[in-house]
Parts: C-alpha cells; structure tokens; sequence
C-alpha cells in the first residue's frame, strides 16, 4: 500500500501547500469559484490539445491548457472593479459554464470521450509519479518564494483593495500577476489532480481554518493540517473500500466541511444552554417535531417513496415492519434475507479477490480473471434479485403503514412543534402595595 498510495500522499501535499495559501486570497477576495473557473479553462485547453493530437501528459497539452488560463485570468483581473455593476462571481460563474458546454460539445464525437471528461473532473493523481511530485514542488516552491516576497501588496490588493488604492498600488497589475500566477498553478495542478480536486483543495482548507482562527499565518498553519489529515483519511478510504481516488478525496473535503459545521453548532449550542438553560432548545425542538410532522405526512401522502429514516427505525426495530406483514409474507421475508446475506458475503469475498489482483497482491492468469468477473456479475444479479424481493415486501408494509404510523406522527409532530415553536409569554409581576 505504502509504494502505491506514497507518491499520491506526496502530491496531496504539495497540492495543500500552495492551494490552501491561494485559496486565503480567493477567500479575502469574494470570488469563490474562480478556482473552479480557471480549472476548467484549463481542462477546456487540454481538450482542445487533445482533439489536435497531442496526450493529456504531452508538454504541448500542457501548453495549451496554460494559454488558456493565463487568458481567462487576464480576462478576470481587467474585469475586477471596485464598484462593478456586474458582480465578479457572475462572471466567473459564467467562464465557468460556458467553458464547462464547450469542451462536452468538444469531446462529443471523440473517441473515449466520456472518459476524458471523467479524467479532467477527477484527475488520475493515483498513477502519480516521483518525478511528476518533483517537478510540482520546484515549481510550487518558486510560485510561493515569489509570493512571499511579494507578500505586503499582494495581501493588501486582496484584503484591502481600496485602502491598497489609496496607497498608489496599481490595482490591475498586482491582479494581472497574482492571476497568471493562479492560473499556472491551476494548470499544473488539474493535469494530476483533476478540475474538483484543485478547488476541493483551495477552497475547503482555507475556508475552514477561516472559521476557527484570526490570523493568516494560524489560518495556513491550520489549513495545511486539514489538507494533510483530509488528504491521508480519503487515499485510505480509496484503498480500504476500493472507491475512485479522486472523487474520494473530494467527498472527504466535503466530509471535513460537514463535521467543521456540526461541531461549530454543537459548541455555539453548549453555550446557549449555559447561558439560558434548556430554553435555548426549544427552536432545534420544534425544528426536529416539524421534520417529524413531515416525515409522517409523506409517509400518508406518498407511501411508496424512500423513507431513510422509517428504514433505519426499522433496522433497528425490525417488529415495526413485521407488525405489517402476514405470516407468509414474513417467511419470504427471512428467507430473502438470509439468502441476501449469504449471497452479500459471497460478492464481497469475490470483490475483495479482484481488488486484490487489481493492486498487484494475487496472480492471477487472464482466464480466471475472466472467469472471476464472470463470478462476480452472476452473484450481483441473485444479490440484486433478492434485494427487488425485500423491496416488494417494504412497499406492502408501507401501504399498510401510512395511516396508522404516517398520521399519528404527522399529528403529533405537529402538535410538539406549535408546543416548542410558541413564544413563551413572561410572567406579569403584580403590583406590590408595600411602602
């Protein structure tokens, strides 16, 4: 694993090291995605490249990407106005989708399309070489010295634009610089890591360290931890359960982002209880009877939709979906069951075996590789089959579920949320006649 996964933890790093500092700028700067715009500028350019001849790797690809996103970041920094009567972000939204609608039409009747919008969205930072590590942190380590020396107008163009005006800055030229700059490292950097890696990587790190610390040299300590520790936890949750790497790690970044929000709400939520008591519950209540109420209703209302949360109560509850089902049906039901966990244990035993032969641990000969897969697709299809049958017997349950079940919550959801959601009158202190 640690010959395989090395070099691709190497390039994680690199690619923290300067995206989280580029994306402090972003941030300071209000233009969010223009990351994600200049990416695909780029990955636009490569495809153009590639529809001329030239492979993805090619230094002539690479050319071509680099040409178009040194344009699209001129284009950004002339169109950078202090009081703009179009907002920034619109434009770039706009590169954005437009560049994004060409390079689909592009590649439309090329062959392997798909899979070459699916290498530029992803990237292949797997199949990552020393020597490409190499050459992204010479590069990177010189685009950062150069920034570092040129830090002072820089910060303040970004943080401080109109005050950096006052001073005799001029604007369009530190944007001009700081914009080519971006856009050579984003070029260099959706080659190996793909267009929603680049900006999970700018974006994610930068934006959660802005929640928690002040300053900017905490905020890149604390961003460069993040993409290093998001960065570890997504190659392994690639190699464990045999997930595509680069989509991983940006559901990962994303993963990061979600539990930076939950435990920012659970310490606002401790501090409210220690300032006003169990009081300061009462909203998260009422929200929580009104998604009851909710859930109840679509369960009257629409019986045969998903309903994650009645499947959950009754895995943990199992007797709440028996309680529905005939004798006979509640047979099947075992039954189904236990051929499904049997036939599931089989198909992971299987995927396992060919995760295996993929990554190098077991020989294996072309014919029963074949033959594996051959394995494989006949047991997804009995595994499939009996999932079809559980499902069946949910969608009776759930019939017969939606009045009994469906309205007793939706009434009672409903009556705790007009009881938690009410403002709580204070109580009129009487008058006191006493000298």
């Amino acid at each position: 694993m640690i010959e395989l996964l090395g070099p691709a933890f190497l390039a994680c790093l690199v690619l923290a090291g300067i995206h989280v500092y580029l994306g402090l700028h972003v941030l300071a700067r209000g233009v969010i995605f223009v990351d994600l715009a200049l990416a695909q500028v780029a990955a636009l350019g490569l495809t153009v490249a590639f529809l001329a001849g030239h492979p993805i790797g090619s230094p002539a690809a690479y050319w071509y990407a680099l040409a178009f996103a040194v344009a699209a970041g001129v284009f950004f920094a002339l169109t950078r106005t202090r009081r703009p009567a179009v907002p920034q972000e619109s434009i770039i939204g706009v590169v954005y989708a437009v560049s994004a609608a060409v390079a689909v039409i592009a590649v439309d009747r090329a062959p392997l399309g798909g899979e070459h919008i699916k290498q530029l969205l992803v990237g292949s930072i797997l199949t990552v070489s020393a020597g490409d590590v190499a050459a992204l942190a010479g590069l990177y380590a010189a685009i950062g010295l150069l920034h570092w020396a040129l830090r002072r107008p820089l910060t303040e163009v970004s943080l401080d634009p109109e005050g950096a005006a006052r001073a005799g800055r001029a604007l369009v030229f530190w944007d001009l610089f700081f914009y080519a700059s971006f856009a050579l490292v984003v070029t260099s950097s959706v080659r190996v890591a793909g267009v929603l890696l680049v900006f999970a990587y700018l974006v994610v790190p930068a934006a959660i360290a802005s929640l928690f610390v002040r300053s900017v040299r905490a905020r890149l300590a604390l961003g460069w931890a993040l993409g290093a520790a998001v960065s570890a936890a997504g190659l392994w949750a690639s190699w464990a359960w045999d997930f595509p790497t680069g989509a991983t790690l940006v559901s990962a970044f994303g993963a990061s982002i979600a539990l930076a929000a939950v435990g920012i709400a659970a310490a606002r939520t401790a501090n409210a209880i220690r300032a006003r008591g169990l009081a300061a519950l009462r909203p998260a209540a009422a929200a929580a009877s009104a998604l009851v109420a909710l859930a109840g209703a679509l369960l009257v209302v629409l019986p045969g939709m998903d309903h994650p949360w009645l499947d959950a109560v009754e895995s943990a509850l199992p007797q709440v979906r028996h309680a529905f089902l005939a004798e006979d049906e509640l047979e099947a039901l075992r039954d189904t069951e236990d051929s499904l966990a049997r036939g599931q244990a089989e198909l992971d035993r299987l995927r396992r075996m060919e995760q295996d032969v993929r990554w190098g641990t077991l020989a294996m000969d072309a014919e029963r590789e074949e033959r594996l897969r051959q394995f494989i697709a006949g047991r997804a299809e009995l595994v499939a089959g009996d999932e079809l049958v559980l499902r069946t017997l949910r969608d009776k349950a759930r019939g017969r579920q939606r009045f009994p079940l469906g309205l007793a919550l939706a009434i009672g959801g409903g009556a705790l949320a007009f009881f938690f959601g009410r403002r709580r009158r204070e109580t009129a202190v009487p008058p006191s006649w006493s000298a």
